[in-house]
């Protein structure tokens, strides 16, 4: 099915699934690639002919993919989380792209945006857009890839209070 206007959702949600991790290949901008080499080394990455990559592992999974305890699949990259996996399944663009411009059309900001969502993800509830789509999820997105938010708080999956992500670099190093 490709990508759809937002109009056609109603709610959207990070179920834990890990399918986004496991089945895309995540292109890196070179500040992400160097931030992540800083931090983790370069065998976490890999070069393409004018790309970075997130590394992978034998079975097409992120390197930085895990299991949590209560079996849902978390990212191990959270500050450093890439733009790409910040967004997704979300697209946000100044043109339409991916037709039906009407229905993809958002105002925010005094802007006109188009925003499309991915329909590969299980996270997706068809319908008509809820409230906090509409105030809530789509603006945050918006606003991670005009680069004026970090912080995650509807377009991530919710942990639970007191679930903390400790990772140390050695946890992320190829063998």
């Amino acid at each position: 099915m490709g990508f759809v206007p937002w109009s056609h959702i109603n709610s959207w949600r990070c179920n834990g699934c890990g399918l986004c991790c496991k089945e895309f290949e995540v292109v890196l901008t070179f500040k992400e690639w160097l931030k992540i080499t800083k931090t983790y080394g370069v065998g976490v990455t890999k070069a393409g002919l004018n790309k970075f990559f997130m590394g992978k592992r034998p079975d097409g999974s992120c390197i930085f993919l895990y299991r949590a305890p209560d079996g849902r699949w978390l990212c191990g990259l959270q500050g450093n989380k890439p733009l790409a996996c910040k967004l997704w399944p979300f697209k946000v663009l100044s043109k339409p792209k991916y037709g039906n411009p009407r229905e993809a059309a958002f105002e925010y900001g005094g802007q006109r945006f188009y925003v499309y969502v991915d329909s590969f993800c299980p996270g997706i509830i068809w319908g008509r857009p809820s409230m906090e789509l509409v105030y809530k999820v789509i603006p945050e997105f918006i606003e991670i890839a005009l680069g004026i938010r970090q912080n995650q708080l509807y377009s991530t999956m919710p942990l639970a209070p007191g679930f903390y992500i400790i990772r140390t670099k050695r946890d992320y190093r190829l063998i």
